[in-house]
């Protein structure tokens, strides 16, 4: 570049900003890994601890396969003693939960390790998920 050149050098700096600003503006969103605090969450990359952060909430139908439970039994009528207590098993059948909720906040516990997004323009965090090891 010619440096006599005035257009040439005001190309140079208007890119440099631009370059500048796009990079800050960018760094400040996306995903982030965070920990849970007793009062908020603190994100890995920003060094003060957030206190008013969303958590994100799953509502749908939940699709519960056919199993078997033990647990107990009391209260039941027996004819000789009026009542009886034990145990047993129960074969609950495949079905389905309409309008079931899956709350995260509510699972979450100071030490959980999350992934959070930065949402309006970096203005509001919200805990997707608590992340863990894959070896643990």
């Amino acid at each position: 570049m010619n440096k006599e050149d005035p257009y040439g050098q005001f190309a140079d700096v208007m890119r440099g900003a631009m370059s500048t600003h796009s990079r800050q503006a960018v760094s400040g969103l996306g995903a982030v890994l965070g920990t849970i605090t007793a009062s908020g969450v603190k994100l890995d990359d920003f060094k003060h601890e957030v206190q008013d952060y969303l958590v994100a909430e799953l509502p749908g139908t939940l699709h519960l396969p056919e199993r078997e439970l033990a647990g107990a039994i009391s209260g039941i009528s027996d004819v000789a003693n009026g009542g009886t207590t034990g145990t047993g098993w129960f074969l609950l059948p495949k079905g389905e939960v309409e309008e079931a909720v899956w709350s995260l906040g509510k699972g979450l516990k100071a030490g959980d390790r999350v992934l959070a997004m930065r949402v309006n323009g970096g203005n509001d965090i919200v805990v997707l998920c608590k992340v863990v090891s894959a070896n643990a």
